[in-house]
């Protein structure tokens, strides 16, 4: 019937309207719609984040955006007993879920900051590694993000960037090679396909001192 298809037409219109909204107007994720980021993440699952992030215990790790604690919580298994993982958010109730879950399994490595991640409170080279899942694209200046990591990696450390298409403010490979190149990170590895990816980035032969990137 003309109605329906007419339904159909209105509905996937503004799909779209919603999906080019999102992605001409970056902004975090409220903690009210926690339940788009519960459960099971395809594409981008915790052992390919450990393939490619390698973490050893007793490093100190850092992680933008932690959501629910989903790739938190084993991380800092990993890093255990002697690595800390700080992760930040603009949003307290994010960190709040997070450590909340981590006492629950006795993980008590996980330090919490709210910042932005623009202008992180962290020392120069003070990381061994950091990462960030489906967080990228939430931050209206990537690039400055970007240099911020850099910042706080220590010479031959590891960033790791998490991407999937069934993110509406996902960040392709191509594009994130780019902005991260800008920011003075090499590329040096990637796990996954076009459907969700873990790309892992070093800094450049200099690192970005906070005077450097004002």
């Amino acid at each position: 019937m003309p109605w329906i298809l007419l339904v159909v037409v209105l509905v996937l219109a503004l799909l779209i309207g919603a999906v080019v909204w999102l992605r001409t107007h970056p902004s975090p994720l409220p903690y009210s719609q926690r339940f788009f980021v519960r459960g099971a993440h395809p594409f981008l699952g915790h052992q390919r984040l450990r393939e490619i992030l390698e973490p050893e215990p007793g490093e100190r790790v850092l992680e933008i955006g932690p959501g629910t604690g989903y790739h938190s919580l084993p991380v800092a298994a990993w890093i255990s007993p002697a690595g800390t993982l700080a992760i930040v958010d603009v949003i307290p109730e994010w960190l709040d879920h997070t450590v909340r879950e981590a006492e629950r399994r006795d993980l008590a490595n996980i330090v919490p900051t709210r910042a932005d991640a623009t202008s992180l409170p962290f020392e120069d080279r003070s990381f061994d590694s950091a990462f960030l899942v489906q967080v990228l694209g939430e931050v209206p200046d990537q690039e400055a993000a970007l240099r911020e990591l850099r910042r706080v990696l220590k010479p031959g450390g590891r960033l790791v960037v998490g991407e999937s298409v069934l993110d509406p403010h996902v960040v392709t490979l191509r594009v994130l090679r780019r902005r991260a190149g800008a920011a003075g990170l090499r590329f040096d590895d990637t796990v996954g396909g076009a459907l969700g990816y873990f790309a892992r980035f070093r800094p450049g032969a200099e690192s970005l001192s906070r005077s450097q990137r004002s």
